[in-house]
């Protein structure tokens, strides 16, 4: 198990490396594009590549040539080998034994920790949803007001609800409300969310990895540019746009849980440059 583990975490960074040079050529691309690299990356950590093996195998064809039946009971047999073989040694008494239990402790302790301050935070935003105030703005989805937020953003994956901080219609004009407005939808339609807490999700089980955290950081950024592109891409007005988020983030305050898509994330000084056509 351990021998197992240690090739899915080399062939995960390996595989998030490799994401990253390819962003780098996506760089004058949508930020679309790059975000799916960096959701391809995240997944990786979930999908252990002895896993595709096996699904490979279990998809030949029933009625196929015998070499291709051959590769099939070949492949599973030698995942299973494999998977357990280090199982047997691991719990053979050994010194290794040891290694392995002490690891597996301090790897609940971080998993217990992170998925408590996930679940945390997730009822403080859910006690703000229960609290929001139904706001007379149409959408695609429901449109709730809150006092307790300074900043806008989509909640929930299956019944996503759109959070806006009280007043806010008094601090910017229809114009920049209409704009942020198509920004926080556009969340809404890519499924932001859902793909958050997946990578939420990663976080919490390959905490100790620094590259996951890297990650995060990179899909955070694209997708608030993906959206920033999409609104654009409506016609939306770049200057209205850049200064309707400006007046979010004279108040900004993060967004308590990853699966929360706000307006912030990527880098604003850069963004606004784009938005406004000055780099």
């Amino acid at each position: 198990m351990s021998v197992a583990l240690l090739d899915h975490l080399w062939q995960s960074t390996m595989f998030a490396l490799g994401a990253w040079a390819l962003t780098r050529l996506l760089r004058k691309n949508g930020a679309h594009l790059r975000y799916a690299v960096w959701l391809a990356a995240s997944i990786k950590f979930l999908v252990p590549f002895s896993l595709l093996t096996m699904l490979g195998a279990q998809l030949q064809p029933h009625l196929g040539t015998a070499s291709a039946q051959s590769f099939a009971i070949f492949a599973a047999n030698d995942v299973t080998t494999k998977l357990a073989a280090p199982a047997s040694a691991m719990f053979a008494p050994s010194a290794g034994f040891a290694w392995w239990s002490v690891a597996i402790i301090l790897w609940s302790i971080g998993f217990l920790g992170f998925a408590a301050r996930w679940f945390a935070r997730w009822r403080s935003v859910s006690s703000i949803v229960r609290a929001a105030a139904p706001a007379p703005i149409a959408a695609q989805i429901p449109v709730r007001m809150s006092a307790s937020l300074r900043e806008p953003g989509v909640v929930g994956i299956l019944r996503p609800v759109l959070l806006l901080p009280a007043h806010i219609e008094s601090q910017l004009t229809r114009a920049q409300l209409d704009a942020i407005l198509a920004h926080e939808l556009s969340h809404a339609r890519r499924h932001d969310n859902l793909t958050a807490a997946v990578h939420m999700l990663v976080e919490t089980i390959f905490w100790f990895h620094p590259l996951v955290w890297w990650i995060g950081t990179r899909l955070v950024e694209e997708r608030e540019r993906a959206c920033d592109e999409a609104v654009l891409a409506q016609g939306g007005n770049p200057r209205e746009y850049a200064e309707a988020i400006l007046g979010v983030c004279k108040n900004y305050v993060e967004a308590p849980v990853a699966c929360v898509s706000g307006v912030s994330g990527a880098d604003l000084a850069q963004d606004l440059g784009l938005l406004t056509g000055r780099q």
